[in-house]
């Protein structure tokens, strides 16, 4: 994982669990907690990728898990946003960028329904169940309702400042990819344009010297047969005399 995504991920998903246990479960609201840490995730996972999204998912679930007044087992929260993570940022495309707001919100349902089940199966095979006595349906229900609520406020900042981050990246290599590689292919170009130009070059000199070459056999041409002419002319000249 990169260096700028830990140096996001990390602020975000402090402040998320300071809001959450300061305030939103200081609500007394009916039902589930608004779950501001899982939008989180789910915002960086949508832009990072379902690498990304688990690594992202498995830190902030455990800090929730360490983090006072927790009342579970240290790993179970983790567990939860881990595999949450990693399935919503399957859902990322090649280009990074969704094309409209349909897919996160399908995947900000999907996360709510699929965290509140996974998180009390978890329970019930470490002998937790809490969710029994509350009822495991007005959980569901209120667990998608707020972090519908709250979604609209969250996740698209969060895959703002994700892309911002990583684009700003991209940038910063590609300027420096593209200086090295524009200057691989100029001085490759002239090189082989020197090269060709030597060549030409060369041919020319090539040429020139073989043309001075045969102005000097044709030369000692016409000079032999200069002479042989006079010889033949001579000859024939005696024998009229």
């Amino acid at each position: 994982m990169r260096i700028n995504r830990i140096l996001l991920a990390t602020p975000l998903v402090v402040l998320a669990l300071v809001i959450q246990v300061s305030i939103l479960a200081r609500l007394q609201l009916p039902g589930a907690v608004p779950d501001l840490m899982l939008l989180v995730v789910l915002g960086l996972a949508l832009v990072y990728g379902h690498v990304g999204g688990a690594l992202v998912g498995f830190g902030a679930g455990l800090l929730a898990d360490l983090a006072p007044p927790s009342d579970h087992a240290i790993g179970r929260y983790a567990l939860v946003l881990c595999v949450i993570g990693y399935i919503a940022g399957l859902t990322r495309p090649d280009n990074g960028q969704h094309r409209s707001a349909t897919i996160p919100l399908v995947v900000v349902v999907g996360a709510a329904i699929g965290s509140t089940l996974l998180y009390a199966g978890v329970g019930a095979l470490v002998g937790d169940t809490a969710a029994r006595h509350v009822g495991l349906v007005g959980l569901l229900l209120s667990a998608t309702l707020y972090d519908l609520l709250l979604a609209p406020f969250t996740v698209p900042l969060v895959m703002a400042l994700a892309r911002r981050t990583d684009s700003d990246l991209l940038a910063g290599d590609g300027g420096s990819g593209s200086s090295v590689l524009g200057r691989e292919p100029a001085y490759g170009w002239l090189s082989t344009g020197t090269g060709l130009k030597g060549s030409r070059g060369s041919m020319t000199a090539s040429g020139t010297g073989l043309g001075a070459k045969s102005g000097k056999n044709g030369s000692r041409r016409g000079g032999l047969l200069s002479r042989t002419g006079r010889g033949k002319a001579a000859r024939k000249g005696d024998k009229r005399l």
